[in-house]
């Protein structure tokens, strides 16, 4: 941020002299002084830590998080292979069957 600052002489002929000894422009050196005039008020620019919620995703005991891409390209598979048989699979099986869901799938 850029301000003005009104700076008594003394102050100004120190900050320069510690600027020159230091190397650092007289900007940096304001900026380090104030900060250590200031303390810990100027280390608590951090926010508090974000709060996080956990969240049941609905997967069921006993399915494998690791192995849903498995199931994905079986499935793909499975669309696949029905449309080479001349016949949409789709009319034959609904989708959304249960019974279709409890069929053994690999999980190896």
């Amino acid at each position: 941020m850029r301000t003005t600052l009104t700076i008594d002489d003394d102050l100004a002929g120190l900050l320069k002299r510690r600027a020159r000894e230091l190397g650092l422009p007289f900007k940096e050196v304001v900026n380090r002084t104030l900060r250590t005039g200031l303390g810990e008020q100027a280390k608590g620019r951090r926010g508090a830590a974000p709060k996080i919620i956990s969240h049941s995703f609905g997967f069921r005991p006993g399915i494998d998080l690791d192995k849903l891409n498995q199931l994905v390209d079986e499935l793909e598979a499975e669309t696949y292979a029905a449309g080479q048989q001349g016949e949409s699979r789709e009319r034959l099986v609904d989708p959304h069957d249960p019974a279709r869901r409890k069929r053994a799938r690999s999980r190896a």
